[in-house]
């Protein structure tokens, strides 16, 4: 028997879940990520199928003396080189008690799921642009929600974590249990335990307003200066995003939308619609929409607003926080960004921050605050060879064009493939991260998407 079916017939006897080693049928399949680009040459993965079997893994692989990567969905993946990839998609477990706005979620469950059941109640989590990620790995990020203005960071409205700490043993941490963890795991990102369930508030949404309004590229300046004047006097309640989009000519999209190149503006509003409509006045001033469908919505459709991809897509991102959007920048932005078209990039966005992501909790996790009111995202996929130097030098196109208002930080959920954690967090929050692993998993058994000490 050679090491790697050794390994494999070890992880069978402690583990339950379905276990895969290389070589083994089906392997090359178990290990992709939702960037089917990134090579994750992993050495095993292991299928759990509840707590116990997580458990089981990280501590074998410390007595072995090997590391675990954790995912759910693998949104974001990286390059683990001979880890056990755990995954945790079958924790399935949620739970939502109105009375108390809270809701307990387990690994695998998604932001789609929770906005589902938190909705039927007229709550809210503090979830993403996307409802088919992990809501756990989207909150040991930090989380930047649609209602972050309102509310901050997900990390920071987390009220319990269930862990599996890097010995193997499980323990439920809170802020009177276990501080030092329990802040590190809000918005340090999955580097200090696996995370197997957590409970977190839930926020009042009896009336949500919400849509997308999207026109022909050629309005992208008047759009954005609408934009600028709209963020600059909104209040915490009401988020405003733009993009300039790049659709490809791809035969399922409907004709009004297949290649074509926009702008749009997506926007929530928590509170009545009238005031939604009387704050967004400028861009109905604005000609030629193609659609707009804004209107009073469930929160269960708050992940379909931008309509992002559903399924497995390579991309390429690049981030940047901008302290400010003057008429200088935006113009900059807009040049470098292409005329007529982003391409090869599918779409630079910049969100509205602000609100209470810029105020420090005193009581809140490494996540910290963002002083920064925007943040430029610029997205490009790798559809065909010889496409990602294209994507990456209109990226730094963009990202030159702007320089002067960047700070080189970057929201943890927002670095790219192989971008450290340092670009994430201020010198003396690393510092305390850094600190932190050592003391929890001086082996360093626990391997997140992006190392604190890496």
């Amino acid at each position: 028997m050679n090491d790697i079916e050794a390994l494999g017939a070890n992880l069978r006897r402690v583990a339950r879940g379905r276990v895969l080693v290389r070589g083994d049928e089906g392997f090359d399949e178990s290990r992709l990520s939702w960037d089917p680009a990134v090579d994750q040459r992993v050495a095993a993965v292991v299928e759990a199928r509840d707590a116990h079997d997580v458990a089981a893994v990280v501590g074998y692989a410390g007595l072995a003396g090997l590391r675990v990567a954790t995912q759910a969905t693998g949104h974001a993946p990286a390059a683990f080189h001979d880890a056990i990839l755990l995954r945790t998609t079958a924790l399935r477990g949620l739970t939502v008690r109105p009375g108390e706005r809270v809701a307990r979620a387990e690994a695998g469950v998604s932001w789609g799921e929770v906005l589902t059941a938190a909705g039927e109640h007229g709550l809210t989590p503090l979830a993403g642009s996307t409802g088919v990620v992990s809501a756990t790995g989207f909150t040991l990020g930090g989380g930047l929600s649609w209602f972050g203005r309102k509310h901050g960071f997900a990390a920071d409205g987390v009220r319990a974590f269930e862990v599996v700490d890097a010995s193997g043993e499980q323990a439920t941490v809170t802020a009177d249990s276990d501080p030092e963890l329990f802040w590190a795991l809000r918005g340090g990102g999955g580097d200090f335990a696996v995370v197997t369930a957590m409970e977190f508030d839930l926020h009042p949404a009896p009336v949500l307003y919400g849509g997308r309004i999207l026109w022909p590229a050629k309005r992208a300046a008047e759009v954005l200066a609408a934009f600028r004047a709209t963020t600059a006097e909104a209040p915490e309640e009401l988020t405003v995003w733009f993009h300039i989009l790049q659709f490809p000519p791809l035969p399922e999209l409907p004709e009004p939308l297949r290649g074509l190149s926009a702008v749009a503006i997506d926007a929530t509003y928590l509170g009545d619609p009238d005031e939604a409509r009387a704050l967004l006045h400028r861009f109905d001033r604005i000609p030629e929409p193609v659609f707009d469908t804004r209107g009073r919505m469930p929160v269960a459709n708050l992940a379909d607003i931008c309509a992002e991809p559903t399924d497995p897509t390579p991309s390429l991102l690049r981030s940047e926080l901008l302290t400010g959007l003057d008429e200088a920048t935006a113009a900059a932005m807009l040049a470098a960004a292409g005329s007529g078209t982003v391409a090869p990039l599918a779409y630079v966005q910049i969100r509205h921050l602000g609100g209470a992501l810029a105020r420090m909790d005193e009581k809140g996790g490494a996540c910290g605050r963002i002083a920064e009111p925007y943040l430029l995202s610029m997205l490009g996929v790798p559809a065909a060879p010889g496409m990602e130097e294209a994507i990456r030098q209109r990226q730094s196109a963009v990202a030159d064009a702007v320089a002067a208002v960047t700070t080189g930080r970057k929201p943890f959920t927002f670095l790219g493939h192989g971008e450290p954690a340092a670009s994430a967090f201020p010198i003396e929050t690393l510092a305390r991260l850094r600190e932190v692993k050592r003391r929890r998993d001086p082996q360093g058994v626990i391997l997140g998407n992006h190392p604190v000490l890496g």
